[in-house]
């Protein structure tokens, strides 16, 4: 799909397009194990939203005929009402398969984090610690997502939050934290053991639970004896504090009302950062209109319905990736999470590469976006991705130089499809002579040589996101995947001229059309030059 691209021949980031089941069954090999993000906010099951329709009981050749692999047709999603007696497994068989596979793809270090709300975070909860174990679960994390309460709910209670629950690929997994904020640490005295903090040296147990923390606390030069609080005593026990003491390191008040305090130096801490706290404040990540703001501007109407932020993405984006990362989204929606990583590249300078997946669920005709001109929420999606694109392009441009080359901006869309080889169904004692003639060819008719390339990455487990050139040799069209890594040429007729050269280039994969040989001794004669002239080349024909 080179027409709904940006900078197909050279990006590294995907758009594909199509049922996300049947996507992540592709992506199994190609992207085994790469990917450190897996974002995904799915539907939140609320009695009016839509689900997957997935059949496994029904054979492939009837699930093809049902849903044709036609992703502007919107079979595969249903609506799932909470009439219906099985609304909460309906909504658990989606999206069991989809973690199942999804999982497969993440890094040993790689992180799940999953949107969601209270219609169905306990289960999703009990689905993700049977999908990636219980042991897996690093932390929910809880959003703010409108600055106030909502009065049209009959209950009188207002649903103010989100959730994001996270898990690990494996124990290794884990975010980075947050800095400690070094501007409270100051040395208004000069202490030579350089900045310090003032702590609070109250503690939290009464005196029946912990009696050795109940004690005076005596300021030696005063005399002042400062009583410990009658329900919390002190954080530490007398001889800490007759250390600290000593060592100059208590902050004595001025009053004999006061209450003593520590002083805590920077030079000791640990650690330079602290914890991720499960409190998502607005002020860092905005509230939902902040979402809905952004597709507007960008669109100059609201074409979408409750996009995420962007900076609530970019805060999770930050913590689990590093520059070279991947980000997956497989309910990509208005595409908010390519927007991110786009945003978080431009900010670090990161050359993070996104993959999000989108099902082409129409519009309404009622809606906005479909008088705008977009069909699906994929249209959405990739038009939203490319504006975004094109914005950071215009505030990046005053400062990149030869030096410090473009970001990538762009991204490869692709279609989730049937297979592009001609379905042969029955067998030859049942195919009359007639019909031979209509299943010479082993390639359906509509399909060009890009297909048939991408087919072939797939089949053997190739990034999907590798460069690819195309050129000419002996009046051939061939493709180029990653220099030498694959070079293919899917004419109907391949000259051993053609063969000649694209074996000079000393390819590690070289692939043909079956039926672009003349004969068998045509295509015999190519494998023995592949032989002759680059043993290692891997030779394969379609």
């Amino acid at each position: 799909m080179r027409e709904e691209s940006v900078d197909f021949d050279t990006t590294k980031n995907l758009f594909i397009e199509g049922d996300n089941l049947e996507a992540l069954k592709l992506l199994q090999e190609s992207y085994l194990g790469k990917v450190k993000l897996i974002y995904i906010d799915p539907p939140y099951n609320t009695g009016n939203d839509f689900v997957y329709d997935d059949d496994f009981a029904e054979s492939t050749t009837i699930y093809l005929e049902r849903s044709g692999q036609q992703a502007e047709s919107g079979e595969r999603l249903v609506a799932n009402s909470e009439a219906n007696g099985r609304f909460h497994s309906d909504w658990l068989s989606m999206m069991y398969p989809r973690l199942k596979l999804a999982k497969n793809l993440l890094t040993s270090n790689g992180i799940l984090a999953v949107s969601i709300d209270d219609h169905e975070v306990v289960r999703l909860r009990a689905l993700c610690d049977e999908v990636l174990g219980v042991g897996a679960f690093l932390g929910t994390l809880t959003w703010r997502r409108r600055p106030t309460a909502d009065s049209r709910n009959f209950s009188r209670v207002s649903t103010d939050h989100e959730y994001v629950l996270l898990y690990g690929r494996t124990e290794e997994a884990r975010v980075k934290g947050r800095g400690i904020d070094e501007s409270k640490y100051r040395n208004p005295d000069g202490d030579p053991r350089g900045p310090w903090t003032s702590e609070n040296l109250t503690g939290l147990a009464d005196p029946s639970a912990r009696p050795n923390l109940h004690y005076p606390l005596v300021n030696p030069e005063t005399g002042i004896s400062y009583p410990p609080s009658p329900s919390r005593g002190w954080a530490k026990a007398k001889e800490t504090t007759d250390r600290l003491i000593a060592e100059e390191r208590i902050l004595w008040p001025s009053s004999p009302t006061g209450r003593p305090r520590e002083k805590k130096f920077l030079r000791e801490l640990q650690s330079s950062v602290t914890g991720l706290s499960t409190w998502v404040l607005a002020d860092e990540v905005g509230y939902n209109y902040a979402g809905t703001r952004e597709v507007r501007d960008l669109f100059g109407d609201k074409v979408f319905d409750f996009p995420k932020p962007v900076a609530l993405l970019q805060m999770l984006i930050e913590q689990v990736t590093s520059a070279d990362d991947i980000v997956l989204d497989f309910f990509a929606g208005s595409g908010s999470t390519g927007h991110a990583v786009l945003a978080q590249n431009a900010i670090d300078g990161g050359k993070r590469r996104f993959v999000l997946v989108q099902i082409a669920e129409p519009t309404e005709e009622s809606s906005e976006a479909y008088k705008a001109g977009y069909r699906s929420i994929a249209d959405i999606a990739r038009r939203r991705v490319a504006l975004a694109a094109g914005r950071i392009e215009e505030e990046q441009s005053s400062q990149l130089t030869a030096e410090d080359p473009s970001m990538d901006l762009g991204f490869r869309s692709l279609l989730v499809d049937t297979t592009n080889m001609v379905d042969v169904t029955t067998s030859p004692d049942r195919t009359v002579q007639s019909a031979l003639a209509g299943v010479i060819e082993s390639v359906k008719p509509d399909r060009k040589d890009e297909d048939l390339l991408f087919q072939v990455l797939l089949d053997w487990g190739l990034d999907l996101s590798e460069r690819i050139t195309v050129e000419e040799i002996a009046g051939r069209r061939v493709l180029a995947v990653a220099e030498a890594a694959l070079i293919a040429c899917f004419a109907d007729e391949v000259t051993e001229a053609v063969v000649q050269e694209m074996a000079g280039r000393h390819p590690l994969r070289a692939v043909f059309l079956d039926s672009g040989f003349a004969s068998d001794a045509a295509r015999i004669n190519a494998d023995q030059i592949f032989r002759e002239v680059s043993p290692e080349t891997e030779v394969r024909a379609i």
